[in-house]
Formats: C-alpha cells, structure tokens, sequence
C-alpha cells in the first residue's frame, strides 16, 4: 500500500472549511466537489496513457491519450456520491460504477447491500471514493470486492484519514496488489465511537443531511 497526502494551500484551506462545524451544507458539497478535483489531479498522476497522432490547426504532432481500458470510478454509498462530480469533471471519459457498504455501528464492521460493477475488472485502473478511511474496514472490503472482479490496481481518494483505518489497509491488503492511498490528511486518532479526531462529523450527514 501506498499513502499520498496531498500538500497544497488550496487543499489545506477547503479542507478548513469542511472541518468547520457551521458551514451549512450546500457549501459542505461545494467545497467537497472542489477538494476532490483536486485530489483526483494527484490520484490520477500514473493513469495509463498511449500515444496519438493529431493534427493542430498548423503541424501534425504525438500527443497523449487515456489508454483501453478505460478507468472505472466507484464511489461507495451513500458519502461517496458526494466525490463523485469533482472526480468525473477531471475524468468525463472514466466509466462510473456503484458500491453499497454500510458499517454496522456496533461491531464496527462493513457489509455490502448493492453493487454496479462490470462483472470483470481486469486491467481497469479502479478509483474508490470514500470520504473517510477511519476504522479501514469500509474500504478494505470495497477494495477486496474489487479484487473478487479481477481488479490489481486500486486507488481510493478520502478526504481525511485516520491512521489506525491506514494501519488495517497495510495489514489487509499487503503487498497482493497496487492499491493507493490519496487523502487531504492524516488525523490524529479515532475516538470510541471509531470517528475520526478531529475530523468534519459524519460527511454523509453533512452532504444530505441526517436520514432516520
């Protein structure tokens, strides 16, 4: 496993915002949608390209373009939908697919109840968008859902983690595949309720509001 966290001014300041208890949640999905453009800028540095031939209005020319297959986003559900706009206005072409995961609040553990995914994944560059890496077990069992499909390159973009969550991917995921980490930061802990210190609260909660 591979941990990125993005160091940027941009990124510091909106991430500010969020952790901001008043900011009301129009500008939370705002800010959220923002922020994860920016991250997708650093998560997708090694996405497969190929050479093309174009010709400009003045000279024929190679360029770059997004190699076959084409990469696959899947934002886990319900948070997860909020990343979504920011990752696909820096990846309109990447096809989208769908993971529904829910923590049971008591043991902690995730569990699948909905999926949309290509029954294979072989070769396809995998985006994972989750809001919070916290206990890690959401993610670990997204990302081993994707290996079941044939998936060996995996990338998840969090917007905070902690570092207990980061401890469990390591310990999960190993050395079996390529599976990166890109987040706006590092917290400091979980507290006992396994949120993340000092956090922004529940972001799917701050994107839609409190659902009972």
């Amino acid at each position: 496993m591979r941990l990125h966290v993005a160091d940027h001014p941009l990124i510091a300041h909106k991430l500010t915002v969020l952790r901001d208890v008043t900011t009301p949640s129009p500008v939370f999905r705002q800010l959220t949608e923002e922020l994860v453009t920016l991250l997708a800028y650093e998560a997708t540095r090694e996405i497969r390209t190929e050479q093309v031939e174009i010709d400009t209005p003045i000279a024929r020319t190679t360029g770059v373009a997004l190699a076959e297959p084409r990469p696959i986003v899947v934002p886990i559900l319900r948070a997860g939908l909020g990343m979504l706009e920011g990752m696909t206005r820096l990846l309109p072409t990447a096809e989208v697919g769908f993971l529904g995961l829910q923590r049971n609040e008591e043991t902690l553990q995730a569990f699948t109840y909905a999926n949309r995914l290509p029954d294979s994944l072989s070769g396809r560059q995998c985006y994972v968008l989750d809001p919070m890496l916290a206990t890690g077990g959401t993610l670990v069992a997204a990302i081993e859902y994707l290996f079941e499909r044939g998936a060996q390159d995996v990338t998840a973009v969090c917007l905070l983690a902690a570092p207990e969550g980061l401890r469990l991917v390591q310990d999960s995921i190993g050395d079996r595949a390529d599976v990166q980490i890109v987040t706006a930061s590092v917290d400091e802990r979980l507290n006992e309720k396994g949120y993340i210190i000092p956090g922004l609260g529940d972001a799917g909660d701050r994107l839609y509001g409190v659902v009972d």
